[in-house]
């Protein structure tokens, strides 16, 4: 969008930014911080700086408890706090552009006390285009004195006058009242009854984490102690490494699902320990606890569970995406998580033995499959994450 801009093809930057908008949504998300950040650096992207806005000030801690919140364009952070819905205390607003406005000046000393007159005059000019968005007479007595009036050489002599004017004496002032922001209450949503998962029914959930516990018999699913979080979702988060390594990277205690496209199969695996994104090399993590599976379900009459044999092979991080087992793989997902893409499993792995009753193997004991669908979960156990 930034170089169409560049070449005056402005039709074609505003079709992309409605494309993103209405059909992005989700990717924009993933990508919030540096979203946000690019689209102030062109006037002319005001839907996508709308559209930014409009996600703060309903999660506002998105923005200012971030780690990009000291470097926000002036004009974005004034944008932001203009908005009359911006759902956040307004002490809390004041604390946030002090930190900013001391962080665009490094030099100043880390107590206001000891600061000299130039100092507040640095900071009174950095943020002369905050303060007046700033609803001074919607705070409380209590945070006027914890937390503004350290600061109130920054302010105009007339709007301090009229600040304790108020808070102490209750008498009629002449500065400019701002309203009060719109603090939406929250409501109930709709009860709604959804599968907690497009793959696997509660029965599978209660059968893995029967082998998880390495149980004799199988949980009942009203007995099932374990919850599953959904983390990822190939068909909402996209079937992209990408997307695995946002959402996934160094998380532990994983349970893989996988519907294989054309069959009934859904295949999977437990990896308690996580994968960590190579930053150079590939490697692998040893762990004596992972196990891949191929579940009961339609024509499939039996589950397979394969738990690891090779513990020192059993998890394997590689750049290309999601990997149980060393050599040829008990279980693989790459090539960009493609749908269309053929993953695989293998006769010969770090696993006891294979999960598919496929007859079509490669020269390497390798059987192919499409993936139609894949979730991530992580699972906890009276809210307690297991420790294996």
């Amino acid at each position: 969008m930034l170089i169409a801009y560049q070449f005056l093809l402005d039709e074609l930057a505003k079709q992309l930014q409605t494309y993103l908008i209405e059909k992005e949504a989700h990717w924009l998300r993933l990508h919030f911080n540096r979203i946000y950040q690019k689209s102030f650096q062109h006037n002319k992207l005001q839907d996508l700086q709308n559209w930014c806005n409009d996600f703060v000030v309903k999660y506002p801690n998105k923005i200012f408890d971030s780690e990009e919140f000291f470097t926000l364009q002036e004009n974005s952070l004034v944008s932001l706090i203009s908005r009359n819905d911006l759902q956040m205390e307004e002490v809390k607003i004041w604390n946030n552009i002090i930190k900013w406005g001391i962080a665009q000046n490094p030099g100043l000393p880390s107590d206001p006390k000891d600061w000299s007159h130039e100092n507040f005059s640095a900071l009174k000019t950095t943020l002369q285009n905050c303060l007046p968005h700033i609803r001074y007479f919607q705070m409380s007595g209590k945070d006027i004195i914890n937390n503004v009036q350290p600061y109130q050489q920054i302010l105009e002599k007339k709007l301090w006058k009229d600040i304790m004017k108020k808070y102490m004496a209750n008498e009629p002032i002449s500065s400019t009242v701002l309203p009060p922001r719109i603090i939406l209450k929250p409501t109930l949503p709709t009860r709604t009854v959804e599968p907690f998962s497009t793959v696997i029914n509660e029965a599978h959930a209660a059968e893995i984490v029967s082998w998880i516990d390495k149980k004799d018999n199988t949980y009942l699913v009203t007995d099932n102690p374990y919850e599953f979080k959904l983390l990822l979702r190939g068909s909402r988060d996209g079937f992209t490494v990408t997307s695995f390594w946002n959402l996934c990277n160094k998380q532990t205690h994983l349970v893989v699902v996988i519907k294989v496209k054309g069959t009934d199969e859904i295949l999977g695996g437990y990896n308690p320990i996580g994968w960590d994104k190579p930053v150079t090399d590939k490697f692998y993590k040893e762990c004596k606890y992972s196990f891949i599976f191929s579940l009961k379900n339609g024509n499939i009459q039996n589950s397979i569970f394969s738990r690891v044999k090779e513990p020192e092979k059993a998890i394997y991080c590689h750049s290309d995406g999601l990997i149980f087992g060393g050599t040829y793989f008990g279980l693989a997902m790459g090539g960009n998580f493609n749908p269309d893409y053929k993953c695989w499993t293998s006769r010969n792995s770090a696993y006891e033995k294979p999960i598919r009753n496929a007859t079509a193997h490669d020269s390497y004991g390798r059987s192919y499959f499409t993936v139609e669908e894949y979730e991530i979960f992580q699972i906890k156990k009276n809210r307690v994450y297991i420790i294996n």
